[in-house]
């Protein structure tokens, strides 16, 4: 009997605290990560990754905002001497914005993106494209939309060879709220085109330690279909980092 009514009284109370979270949705909040990995002894490197993540909800609009970078220094023996070198280096910027129709749950939407990665086959790659997206549900504790549509990807190798092509885009997201204090989110885009195919995928949990500051433990999957040789196709990345809410 106990602990029928302690399983009513958990049920109840996250029932209500996710609610009141739903109902409580702030016009902008804005999350901060940063993490940093160094190393010493037979392997010396350091590397800083570091993130800004936006997400504006208006009556009309819902628009997502990102930045990402990337750094890796380590040092290697050349010729009997220690020397300093950058292994990685990686900027990635990207922005949507979601017009709400009649039925808020369709909207329309634009995107543009823009990766700058020093060590890929790329000097950089651009993308801009626009269409449909939807919401296919949203609970209390979980959420799940798409898009899709036409767009336009710009590219220049590190030969300095252009390679621009219409391309199709489709992207989702999928948001699992966990408990109060633990999420788990993945995201996962493709942009499909006649010189290369670009998908990007991510999945990352979070749980809170102190207030606005929580701890992500996220998996990060690059891939191009299109690389010079020696290059390969797919990027991981494993990260855990400090994230900051701002607001």
């Amino acid at each position: 009997m106990k602990k029928q009514v302690l399983a009513v009284a958990l049920l109840s109370a996250l029932g209500s605290t996710s609610v009141m979270a739903q109902d409580d949705v702030k016009p902008f909040t804005l999350e901060g990560g940063l993490g940093f990995i160094f190393t010493s002894g037979n392997t010396e490197t350091t590397s800083i990754n570091a993130s800004l993540v936006g997400h504006q909800e208006l009556e009309k609009w819902s628009n997502d905002y990102t930045l990402e970078g990337l750094y890796k220094e380590e040092t290697v023996e050349v010729d009997e001497e220690e020397v300093n070198r950058t292994s990685a280096q990686k900027f990635f910027a990207s922005g949507q914005g979601n017009y709400k129709l009649e039925n808020p749950d369709y909207r329309l939407f634009g995107f543009a993106s823009y990766e700058d990665d020093r060590f890929s086959s790329y000097n950089y790659q651009s993308t801009v494209a626009a269409g449909w997206n939807q919401k296919l549900w949203e609970t209390d504790t979980t959420s799940l939309e798409y898009s899709v549509g036409p767009g336009y990807s710009w590219a220049e190798t590190q030969e300095d060879v252009e390679q621009n092509s219409f391309i199709v885009r489709a992207s989702g997201a999928f948001e699992w709220l966990i408990s109060d204090t633990a999420k788990f989110t993945q995201t996962v885009s493709t942009e499909v085109g006649s010189e290369n195919t670009k998908s990007r995928a991510e999945s990352a949990l979070s749980a809170t330690i102190s207030g606005n500051l929580s701890m992500k433990l996220s998996v990060k999957l690059d891939h191009n279909s299109t690389v010079n040789e020696g290059v390969e196709k797919l990027d991981t990345a494993t990260a855990v980092t400090l994230v900051y809410s701002f607001f």
